[in-house]
């Protein structure tokens, strides 16, 4: 008899759910190499046979906490002083943050209501999507510091802090999660370095957890709870709602479209419910938010940026905008011809991915923070360990590069790096997205070379898609090649090793 990893993909799910862990140090050698420093692939210490406390969803959530804290630490030059005494300080150490200068800039410190107060300034009212907004004044009204105006900044950055770090545990725990048999895989976002040294620039970490628990959710089937997350997820940053996109191909290619309407109306319904009042109530405080994002200058960390600088003409922000939107559609369009054509549906991660980066690449802005919206896909979408640490070097080359960058145009002596020098930090973490990106789309064309895929899985992330069968395909995968099909048929051969049972020798991988 065929063993449980030999069977079909169709197999039922309580099986599926018997079959042991995913464990990266056996199938990945970078993984098994990094894991001498604990004693090898099973650990010095390991307790075989007993499950403990230390499970690995636990393991993976204190190393993201460890993690995040090292980047506290980081942090404690501009904490101390670097923040408070003239610019380029906190440029040079590479530790800004938009927390504490926010804190004074957008009124917190005055007691100052968003939305509905208005700001000193030409920043009229706050920045930023609602919810974003409600987590700030959250944060606000639990800094009881008093004193000067330094300690109310630093208590500021570290209930924020505090509150960021819960983020970080959420979005272990969902991405430990997400693909069942694959916990082991969440220890990429966990040992990320620029997820450490990004968490606490900015707000991103809220809407990138409830991303993490909306895929946590359709992972498990509850397309419901996924919109509601999707919606809250949107209302604290724009991104989340690209993720409607690929899933609507997907659901296409599966017929499951009731899933997908599900979704979408409890996406709408919860930005709704969140954005209504204030949309109602503070209409022009409410869509500061949406006209920033569309008079945005061409700005830091994009493509168009080294357009400008290069050629030395600015670009009108209408053009870059008509532009930008052109190149986004063209990437979707993209990604939905690949999502009907390939040989087998791709997962639901897998497209993610893809679309956010897309967005990442052709938007004219790339805050150093923006890493964050990908680390959790990147981890569930290309789970192994060289190419997500050669993107990473990308990404801490770029943010290394925009801090010595801003610390050449703001210090009297122009010390840092000049725009030349920044311009290769542009073009690496472009490069870096562009490479990931591809071998996304070489595990879609080629799924046999996806490492999730290789045990017999379809898609552990895709809910209801999961060994879902197709009903509208293009191209190719209306007849596709043979190591493209769902299902085993038979045992599996395995070539290589001897049997010395009955019928004598036989081949073995």
């Amino acid at each position: 008899m065929p063993s449980a990893e030999e069977t079909s993909v169709y197999q039922d799910r309580p099986q599926r759910a018997e079959r042991p862990d995913v464990r990266p140090t056996r199938n990945d050698s970078v993984a098994a190499s990094g894991s001498e420093l604990i004693g090898g692939p099973a650990g010095r210490w390991a307790r075989r046979g007993s499950s403990g406390r230390l499970t690995p969803v636990r393991v993976v959530a204190l190393v993201a906490i460890g993690m995040f804290a090292l980047g506290m630490v980081q942090k404690m030059p501009c904490y101390n002083w670097a923040w408070f005494r003239g610019t380029s300080s906190q440029y040079t150490h590479a530790c800004y943050s938009d927390i504490p200068h926010l804190f004074l800039g957008r009124g917190f410190s005055e007691g100052l209501i968003p939305y509905f107060d208005r700001l000193p300034g030409d920043m009229e009212y706050l920045e930023y999507p609602v919810l974003t907004g409600v987590f700030m004044q959250v944060a606000s009204w639990l800094n009881l510091a008093g004193g000067s105006m330094q300690n109310q900044e630093q208590m500021y950055w570290m209930v924020n802090a505090g509150m960021l770090m819960i983020c970080t545990a959420v979005i272990a725990v969902c991405v430990a999660r997400t693909h069942r048999r694959r916990p082991w895989d969440a220890l990429l976002l966990a040992l990320a370095p620029a997820f450490a040294l990004t968490a606490t620039i900015n707000w991103d970490l809220l809407a990138v957890a409830l991303t993490a628990a909306a895929m946590l959710m359709w992972s498990r089937g509850r397309a419901l709870a996924f919109g509601i997350l999707i919606g809250l997820a949107t209302a604290a940053k724009l991104y989340p709602v690209l993720l409607l996109g690929p899933l609507l191909l997907l659901c296409w290619r599966a017929g499951k479209w009731r899933e997908f309407a599900t979704a979408t109306l409890g996406a709408a319904g919860a930005w709704l419910a969140v954005n209504l009042p204030v949309m109602l109530m503070a209409p022009e405080g409410w869509k500061k938010f949406y006209t920033f994002s569309q008079e945005r200058q061409v700005d830091f960390g994009s493509f168009w940026l080294i357009i400008t600088q290069r050629t030395g003409e600015p670009l009108e922000v209408d053009s870059v905008n008509t532009y930008a939107t052109l190149l986004m559609i063209l990437a979707c369009a993209g990604i939905g011809a690949l999502t009907l054509s390939a040989p087998r549906r791709p997962r639901f991660a897998q497209l993610a991915f893809l679309v956010v980066a897309a967005f990442i690449i052709t938007n004219k802005v790339y805050s150093p923070q923006y890493v964050l919206w990908l680390i959790p896909l990147a981890a569930l979408a290309r789970p192994r360990w060289r190419d997500f640490l050669i993107w990473q070097a990308c990404e801490v080359m770029y943010f290394l590069g925009i801090w010595m960058y801003l610390a050449y145009t703001t210090s009297p002596k122009h010390q840092g790096l000049p725009p030349e020098g920044y311009q290769v930090a542009i073009a690496l973490h472009l490069l870096g997205t562009l490479y990931l990106c591809a071998v996304v789309v070489r595990d879609i064309l080629m799924p046999e070379r996806d490492g999730v895929r290789k045990d017999g899985s379809d898609d552990p992330s895709g809910g209801v898609l999961d060994g879902a069968a197709d009903v509208f395909v293009v191209g190719h995968a209306a007849h596709p090649p043979r190591h493209a099909a769902h299902a085993v048929v038979g045992p599996a051969v395995e070539w290589g090793a001897q049997s010395h049972g009955p019928g004598g020798a036989r081949p073995s991988a």
